[in-house]
């Protein structure tokens, strides 16, 4: 059962169209950027072209999974599943990788009970910018709050997480959602 609370950030686990999940698509973030931004971690795309760390109750445009680049007063490529704050890089050598398709199913733990009837309905992260800087993973949740229908949040639950310890009324119940407020399409309320 997941009754234990081991949040996980979002793991994509499958597309809308029944393929396979989407390469990321390769984004930047700007040298000396101050936030953190974990694996899995919701992320923002900025008016300046570069990604920033998402925050609740934002449109998001996809999912942090992880980040290159050529420190400065280095020559050493750098690979790295989180973006440490205040990181400063050559400039052009910053590759930010997002999961940005709309489509995306994701896994996602919710920070207490939810029940069969929340398919359909919608909430928000929570945590959104906490991670592991040990691991470098995101620590976000799903509310277990929903929004109700006809009201908008970030993420629509769509299923269960269909892992054998995981149960509908569980404590930490881990569900499947898609972000239901998305930079690139139109948002589309709670059923």
């Amino acid at each position: 059962m997941a009754s234990v609370n081991q949040p996980f950030g979002m793991n994509p686990i499958r597309h809308l169209n029944g393929k396979f999940i989407p390469n990321p698509r390769a984004m930047t973030i700007a040298s000396g950027y101050g936030t953190d931004i974990f694996y899995g971690a919701p992320v923002i795309l900025n008016t300046n072209g570069t990604i920033v760390a998402g925050t609740t109750n934002a449109d998001i445009v996809g999912v942090f999974a992880g980040v290159q680049f050529i420190r400065n007063n280095s020559s050493l490529f750098e690979m790295a599943p989180n973006w440490t704050a205040g990181t400063t890089y050559v400039a052009g050598t910053c590759v930010a990788w997002v999961w940005d398709d709309p489509n995306i199913i994701y896994q996602i733990q919710s920070n207490g009970s939810l029940a069969a009837t929340s398919v359909g309905d919608q909430a928000d992260f929570v945590n959104p910018g906490v991670g592991s800087a040990t691991t470098g993973r995101s620590t976000a949740t799903i509310s277990s709050t929903l929004a109700g229908a006809g009201a908008q949040a970030q993420l629509r639950i769509v299923g269960l997480d269909q892992r054998i310890d995981n149960a509908w009324g569980d404590s930490f119940t881990i569900v499947e959602a898609q972000i239901a407020r998305h930079q690139y399409i139109a948002n589309k309320v709670a059923v």
